[in-house]
């Protein structure tokens, strides 16, 4: 197991467990195992029959907690949560493992409470405090994330990954920033390149913050060149779905049948870093709404329905998006309801901020023909420099190249610009720089067109204390700023790529 030989290690658990059937921690090995190799109904079964044997051992509640969320029973794993709590007594590992699966479950406050009690009992382990830090981050504590990141750097320097969350928790000063600190570990040679990229990116952060923009990009650029150095990625791929799709969906067709649901979800689509998530905040502070997160719920209901519409577990993109075209829709926006509900645990009209079901525009109209689309824009050189400089967990591999961005902007322009023309008056236009410059009346028109009544604590979304888990979560925190609205004219020439196939595609700037 230590070496990650998973098939080896399987095989050696099996023999274990046939010897030894009534030897608990075997089959929590088994389920460990399972789990690695991304088998969560065999790892669950596996815990369960560690249980059997040992039904009060922390350990194996809360990772029977973990198997239970990977198969995406939230409810259930919250409950098991509840009995590994009633067990963990002084295991820190135990209470830093539920404040895990409550926080992937997006139960942030009783993940806090989890890791505070993790951190009290083993407050050198610095893994717990940086876990701490990401959960202060996202119900909107970010001193205390700060003090939290700080702690991990003094227990562990070569955390770089900590380095950039610090930096961005806040907009740095001239009298209180970590440039000296971060331009050191830059001279020293760094073996891992995804630390490198780490601290290149918080370096052009903190410069950037300071108004020295040519520190800054060139900190980015080599951060991001660096980065997409260590991608498989290919945007015409992406470029060429676009096509597939507005094959498929040539025209507006039925907007839902009879049997179609008639709950009515919010989406908010774009691209990311286009102030979705500042549209998400405000009208999940709405006491009718609450928030989903960015949910993957409607792409893998999509694509089950298409594998099993066509009788083939596996489809090449553009058979997928040719089945997609002819799916029982109805039965497709139920089980995404389903999916959805299963995966942020509410009640209620909710929000799904994923941004890239953009994509899915002729299908949502199909599947859930009483559902609000909020489609929202940014200012094409903006979006495009935004998405650059953000360092992305997961996703968005077109981000890490100038000329990628620009033919990825470009394919994305085109598509809703088909669902515009095929489909009118599906989605709601949300421009973000209106957004930003007259917030009551652009949040009046929000709420009107998802028919929700005024509610005042629309306009102070920055006090609502739901956490959020995007890349902004600490700008939301804030009230409404301009500063970010025109922020890549400090850069024209850095950008000049950019702009420059961005006209050549024809797209205003």
């Amino acid at each position: 197991m230590q070496a990650r030989d998973w098939r080896a290690a399987e095989a050696a658990c099996r023999h274990l467990t046939a010897q030894h059937p009534e030897f608990a921690a075997g089959w929590f090995a088994a389920s460990q195992i399972a789990m690695a190799q991304r088998a969560a109904p065999d790892a669950l079964d596996a815990a369960e029959r560690a249980l059997q044997i040992e039904p009060t051992n922390a350990r194996f509640l809360a990772h029977r907690a973990q198997c239970l969320l990977a198969l995406g029973r939230r409810a259930e794993a919250l409950a098991a949560a509840e009995a590994a709590e009633r067990c963990a007594g002084t295991n820190a590992g135990v209470w830093d493992a539920i404040g895990t699966v409550r926080s992937f479950a997006n139960d942030q406050r009783r993940a806090l409470a989890a890791y505070d009690r993790a951190v009290a009992l083993a407050p050198r382990d610095p893994q717990l405090a940086y876990n701490r830090a990401s959960v202060r981050r996202f119900v909107g504590d970010l001193h205390g994330a700060e003090a939290d990141y700080d702690r991990v750097i003094a227990q562990n320097p070569l955390d770089y990954e900590a380095y950039l969350n610090r930096s961005a928790l806040r907009v740095q000063t001239a009298a209180h920033n970590h440039v000296a600190e971060l331009e050191t570990l830059a001279a020293q040679p760094i073996a891992d390149w995804r630390a490198e990229v780490q601290i290149r990116y918080a370096l052009a952060k903190e410069y950037e913050d300071l108004a020295e923009y040519a520190k800054s990009f060139e900190h980015l650029r080599r951060g991001a060149q660096t980065r997409r150095e260590h991608l498989r990625y290919d945007v015409a791929a992406d470029v060429a779905t676009v096509g597939w799709i507005m094959e498929a969906f040539p025209g507006g067709g039925d907007a839902g049948a009879a049997t179609a649901s008639q709950e009515s979800p919010i989406f908010i689509i774009g691209l990311p870093r286009s102030g979705t998530t500042l549209v998400e905040r405000i009208l999940g502070s709405h006491s009718t709404v609450s928030s989903a997160g960015e949910l993957d719920s409607f792409a893998l209901a999509l694509v089950d329905a298409a594998r099993r519409s066509s009788g083939q577990e596996q489809l090449p993109r553009r058979d997928l998006v040719a089945q997609s075209a002819n799916l029982d829709f109805a039965a497709l926006g139920q089980e995404y309801l389903r999916r959805a509900r299963a995966a942020f645990g509410g009640a209620g009209r909710f929000i799904d901020k994923m941004p890239l079901n953009y994509l899915y525009c002729g299908l949502l109209r199909r599947a859930l023909p009483k559902a609000k689309i909020i489609h929202v824009t940014r200012h094409p050189m903006a979006v495009g420099y935004a998405m650059y400089k953000t360092l992305f967990k997961d996703g968005y591999p077109f981000s890490y190249h100038l000329g990628e961005i620009a033919h990825y902007y470009a394919a994305y322009h085109r598509l809703m610009t088909h669902w515009r023309i095929t489909m009118p008056g599906t989605f709601h236009e949300q421009s973000y720089e209106g957004l930003i410059a007259d917030q009551r009346g652009e949040t009046r028109k929000l709420l009107d067109y998802c028919e929700l009544p005024w509610e005042e604590g629309c306009v102070e979304f920055h006090g609502n204390p739901t956490a959020t888990t995007t890349a902004s979560a600490s700008q939301v925190r804030r009230p409404i700023y301009d500063s970010s609205v025109s922020q890549w004219r400090h850069y024209e020439t850095q950008l000049a790529e950019l702009s420059t196939l961005l006209t050549a595609a024809e797209i205003r700037l």
